[in-house]
């Protein structure tokens, strides 16, 4: 049984549908790396505003300068979160197409990579590096959060009066 080559048009449909999957692999890859770079970012700025507010708060420069550098830390943490958020979905989008387009492809490996990691299809195995680095604007607003909490004259508020069943 002899197989019967593919024809001109055939031969010219896989050499674009593969053209497109490298350039869609291309693009994927960009969107990490922009990902990566838009976290490296907010790391630094982060860092910098929580030692910048320990050290006002050190020097007493007040706590109306130091309440806004907190303040505009938490605001930075929820751009951070929206941030990952909107890579995670763009990215979600981007391999939707990608697994799609390499559904007609003689190889698969993102297929095959993802049965690798994660075999059962159950999340467990692999965890992706969305879930891990969404959790890392919250830890700095909980710093932030015990910050503002640090100037709060504690000692100076009436707690008897503030009973509500009293």
């Amino acid at each position: 049984m002899t197989t019967k080559p593919a024809s001109p048009t055939k031969n010219a449909e896989r050499e674009e549908r593969l053209e497109i999957y490298k350039m869609l692999v291309e693009m994927a890859d960009r969107v990490s790396q922009r990902r990566q770079a838009a976290n490296n970012f907010y790391l630094s700025v982060n860092t910098a505003l929580v030692g910048g507010s320990a050290y006002l708060k050190t020097k007493g420069l007040g706590t109306p300068t130091f309440l806004i550098v907190v303040l505009a830390g938490l605001m930075i943490c929820l751009l951070w979160y929206q941030n990952i958020q909107s890579y995670k979905t763009l990215n979600d989008a981007k391999f939707k197409v990608i697994n799609d387009v390499e559904t007609r492809l003689v190889e698969q490996p993102f297929h095959a990579e993802w049965r690798v990691l994660d075999p059962d299809d159950d999340g467990e195995r692999h965890k992706p590096f969305h879930k891990v680095e969404r959790v890392v604007p919250w830890i700095f607003g909980i710093v932030y959060a015990g910050q503002a909490l640090s100037v709060i004259p504690w000692s100076k508020i009436p707690w008897s009066k503030l009973s509500l069943c009293g």
